[in-house]
């Protein structure tokens, strides 16, 4: 399974071809534009699906990260003091992003 958080418009044809025999490619992010129609004789031939999937609650948020947490499963991402927004808007404008920016919430109180 890959899950697809990227909500603007792109080729998910690479991102199928990495799934295995009977995957899924699950779509969570909601772009302004369609995607462009993926290869239906890769996702025939493999017997891959394509699925989407509405963001969850607070429960459902807690309940996936506690599942993470029990497996071991972790993402990339770039910590940021919550003084940088500035600087991460703009590398977000940029293209100078390789991961996903978290905010530390304890830099609120700084």
């Amino acid at each position: 399974m890959i899950v697809n958080t990227v909500a603007v418009s792109h080729n998910l044809d690479p991102f199928i071809s990495l799934l295995m025999r009977d995957g899924t490619l699950v779509l969570v992010g909601a772009p302004e534009h369609p995607h462009p129609s993926p290869s239906i004789f890769s996702l025939l031939m493999g017997r891959r699906s394509l699925a989407g999937s509405g963001i969850g609650g607070i429960p459902e948020t807690q309940e996936m990260l506690d599942y993470c947490d029990e497996k071991d499963i972790v993402s990339d991402i770039e910590l940021i003091p919550i003084q940088k927004i500035n600087e991460a808007y703009d590398r977000m404008i940029k293209g100078d992003v390789k991961y996903r920016f978290v905010i530390n919430m304890k830099t609120l109180k700084s």
